[in-house]
């Protein structure tokens, strides 16, 4: 018998792996449908506390410098402190959702693997018990699976090497010379915190940083989407939306570039003990080397299924996986923005309550 009171294999209708922005909308609206949390549903997540992986951001990252927390769905996130870090402002709120809804959120609970089981259902190994589920909602977004590049000599390197997920904020970074590897939003944001205290900065990207000047409104949302769903609907790996949006070309980034925190340089060809060089015989030393070079989807524990396709990715139409339309997929891909990780929430609950047979019935109080 363990924790949460079942022994064996404990059936329900639906598994919602992930208590982030997607795997809450998705509870919400299977809620609002007419399903029990802990009766029909559950809602499984391997963090600690509530908060998706806001609560493990970087103290730095106050609630004001976030740009597009969009409210999950029936609860608004209204009078935050700008200057309060986001991981507790959006910790709290997370917390109060969860409660208000009475989602039952299991944490923190560990899922090794989904699989094929008897009857048609889906086997999900847990470190809480075995559940057979006749659908699947995936809402494990990619902050456990950060990306490091590889390249030659990179074991060499006498200095520090961290990755934009173990980021502690500017100030372990007094008096180094920092290099910086990366052209998104997390780069440039740690590139001009970390400027202010350090010895130096240097900022290197793959391509030529692409600033986005005046309003970006829903048409241009839109086609941003589109851009990323298209590589979905082709069993690619998603790129995420702020990749193909451009960075904003805010009051703080005109700073910086006047200040030539922004001059960028190409990548590197390797690594030294020292620092990195260029084929063409330029080199650097530095004492710590950030890697701001984003995510992948954490999806493993979905490698029984077989989902993928040759490209790597998983082929999704709407939120469901082709390859089984007892999966659902939030938060992945053109979902992966919290708008559309709502979006994306209320329309795999809607198809599962189709898939169940189980029309939408208002449950009281959501």
């Amino acid at each position: 018998m363990n924790d949460f009171g079942f022994e064996g294999v404990r059936t329900v209708d639906v598994v919602v792996i992930g208590a982030g922005q997607a795997g809450l909308s998705a509870a919400f609206h299977l809620r609002r449908g007419g399903l029990e949390p802990d009766r029909d549903f559950v809602v499984l997540d391997h963090a600690p506390a509530p908060g998706g992986a806001w609560q493990f951001r970087w103290p730095s990252l106050t609630y004001g410098k976030v740009h597009g927390m969009h409210a999950l769905p029936g609860m608004e996130l209204t009078g935050a402190d700008p200057t309060r870090p986001s991981s507790e402002v959006i910790g709290a709120y997370f917390d109060a959702y969860e409660r208000t809804f009475d989602l039952r959120v299991h944490r923190p609970v560990d899922v090794t693997a989904v699989r094929d089981d008897e009857g048609g259902r889906l086997r999900v190994d847990t470190s809480e018990g075995v559940y057979a589920t006749r659908a699947l909602i995936n809402a494990t977004g990619t902050w456990d699976r950060p990306f490091w590049p590889r390249y030659p000599g990179q074991e060499t390197f006498w200095g520090r090497q961290l990755h934009t997920a173990g980021y502690p904020g500017p100030e372990e970074f007094a008096g180094k010379r920092v290099l910086v590897v990366g052209g998104g939003a997390s780069g440039t944001q740690h590139l001009m915190e970390i400027a202010e205290v350090a010895a130096g900065t240097t900022w290197v990207t793959r391509r030529e940083p692409v600033y986005r000047e005046g309003p970006f409104g829903e048409a241009e949302g839109r086609a941003a989407v589109a851009l990323v769903e298209d590589r979905v609907r082709r069993g690619l790996p998603p790129r995420s939306v702020v990749s193909v949006t451009g960075l904003p070309l805010d009051e703080a980034i005109r700073a910086a570039r006047a200040r030539g925190v922004l001059d960028r340089l190409p990548m590197f060809d390797r690594i030294t003990p020292t620092g990195v060089a260029w084929d063409d015989g330029r080199s650097i030393d530095v004492d710590v080397i950030l890697w701001a070079t984003g995510f992948r989807a954490a999806i493993d524990h979905l490698a029984p299924l077989r989902l993928r396709e040759a490209g790597g990715g998983i082929r999704v139409e709407g939120t469901r996986a082709v390859k089984d339309r007892r999966v659902h997929l939030v938060g992945y891909g053109p979902s992966a923005s919290t708008i559309g990780a709502n979006r994306a929430g209320r329309a795999a609950a809607s198809d599962v309550r189709r898939l169940l047979g189980r029309g939408l019935v208002t449950a009281p109080g959501v």
